[in-house]
């Protein structure tokens, strides 16, 4: 009798263990299966500039929707032909554009997805010239981009110009974010951590039409129109933005030329410093009155459509001179809190990051890695004498309608950066030339979709944990078990 017990005894504890390991696994199993795999998201965020159009296609894990650095790069793909300011007398063909790209953002997003991707359009200075000089023209552009959208099987939210002051707001939103800036969690102190200022980058932007100029300032922004100020993690950010329409490179291209042709008229062929030696261009005078930027009335300009031929002289330091008439320096007085136009600006304050033409143009020249602003004034120097002959020879695959500009691009950066928003010797090692951070291209998309789908929560992360909850909770439920094993055992035990 006691040895049919203990064989009972011992029967019943193997097979409370043999249930409770069973248990365990099915708990994981579970744990697995709630959580692999990941729920990935997607956005999309076409930039419609001055001169071209490109689409960004992002993803991310929801499960880690508001924490930092999740948002990745999926798709670059570049519009073919103009912005979408070039369609005004055509506005269907402006919709018509986007849709290679929006062909190739399907092939990239599973189609069970599809349909609940936020899909945007911003435009940016290109179009707001044009509606300073058509606002019908503008209003058709739009609604035309916006039915080509509509078409495609996504959540399209609109498309609508933004301001300057948001180009640059975003901008810099894209880059603290990829770059990490806005969150440091300390594992000592558990918790997450103010960022410090010195750790916050600023934007400096180039585009076609207008550039823009971001950062923190030490104090407060005393200017209200340069005022912006977020709450992204649970802190306030007041910063400092200001965007400057017709001085993007393409529209100070067209502003140096007609100043030059003012100066020589009534001339037919006009001495231009910054483009290369043999290298002619001939011009329209009825192009100049296309652009708000170059449309002024000009009585020593001649009416009508006659030409004039811009002769490259390959002039350094007389190219920088004719770049500095395009500014207005002397709007601001003996203000130190001025820039020019007698626009405020605060003192510069920490690291930038220099991206869009900044990054491109100092890309072809070799100059993004940190060069000292001496070496920088010396290269620029030695392309600018080179000749058009040279030059072509030399860079056989460039486009033969930028590679003449480049002198005058380079020239007009260091005019921008140096005399313009007053950086120096010093402060030009702040200076980051860069495009990417992580796999994500710098600009102000990214930094638009995370406002627009509140990606960026205005309270703090969560406390890390360093464990799954779920996987914790099985953990806890197999040593209860064991308890109750072991003290079922020791009565059947002590009862035998």
């Amino acid at each position: 009798m006691l040895a049919k017990r203990k064989y009972l005894t011992r029967a019943i504890v193997g097979a409370l263990v043999a249930l409770s390991i069973i248990s365990l696994v099915l708990s994981l199993v579970r744990v697995e299966e709630v959580t692999l795999p990941p729920t990935v998201k997607y956005g999309m965020v076409f930039d419609a500039g001055s001169s071209h159009t490109s689409l960004f296609v992002y993803e991310w894990d929801s499960d880690k929707e508001n924490d930092t650095g999740v948002v990745s790069q999926t798709l670059s793909c570049d519009v073919q032909g103009q912005g979408i300011s070039s369609y005004a007398s055509n506005p269907p063909e402006a919709g018509n554009s986007l849709r290679e790209c929006l062909d190739k953002a399907l092939q990239v997003v599973p189609a069970e997805k599809q349909r609940d991707i936020p899909a945007y359009l911003g435009a940016t200075a290109g179009m707001r010239l044009l509606r300073e000089q058509n606002s019908s023209a503008t209003e058709q552009v739009l609604a035309e981009v916006a039915k080509t959208m509509q078409e495609y099987p996504v959540a399209f939210k609109g498309a609508r110009i933004l301001t300057g002051e948001e180009e640059g707001a975003y901008g810099w939103i894209t880059i603290n974010y990829l770059l990490d800036s806005f969150t440091k969690y300390s594992p000592k102190a558990r918790t997450w951590l103010r960022p410090e200022a010195a750790n916050i980058f600023g934007a400096l932007d180039l585009g076609g039409a207008s550039t823009q100029i971001t950062f923190m300032p030490e104090g407060s922004v005393l200017s209200q129109n340069e005022a912006s100020e977020f709450t992204l993690y649970g802190y306030s950010y007041n910063i400092y933005t200001h965007s400057y329409l017709c001085y993007g490179q393409n529209e100070m291209l067209k502003r140096l030329a007609k100043e030059l042709i003012v100066e020589s008229s009534p001339s037919s062929r006009v001495h231009h410093p910054c483009y290369p030696k043999g290298y002619n261009e001939t011009v329209s005078l009825s192009s100049f009155r296309g652009s708000p930027c170059t449309g002024g009335s000009e009585p020593r300009l001649a009416l009508g459509d006659s030409t004039v031929t811009l002769e490259g002289r390959g002039n350094a330091s007389g190219c920088r001179a004719a770049l500095r008439n395009l500014f207005n320096f002397s709007a601001c007085g003996q203000s130190q809190d001025c820039t020019f136009d007698g626009v405020y600006q605060p003192p510069l304050r920490g690291r930038f990051i220099a991206f869009s033409a900044f990054y491109y143009n100092f890309k072809f020249l070799n100059l993004t890695e940190g060069q000292p602003l001496p070496v920088v004034r010396e290269a620029i120097e030695a392309f600018c004498t080179r000749s058009w002959e040279d030059l072509s020879s030399s860079y056989p695959k460039e486009n033969p309608e930028r590679l003449p500009k480049y002198c005058a691009n380079a020239n007009y950066i260091l005019t921008l950066l140096l005399d313009a928003y007053k950086f120096n010797e010093t402060s030009w090692n702040n200076i980051i030339f860069q495009m990417k951070a992580g796999s994500a291209d710098v600009g102000w998309t990214l930094g638009y979709m995370l406002n627009l789908t509140n990606m960026i929560p205005p309270q703090a992360p969560a406390r890390l944990k360093g464990h799954r909850p779920s996987l914790w909770a099985a953990a806890i439920t197999f040593i209860i078990l064991t308890l109750v094993l072991g003290l079922a055992a020791l009565l059947l035990l002590l009862g035998a």
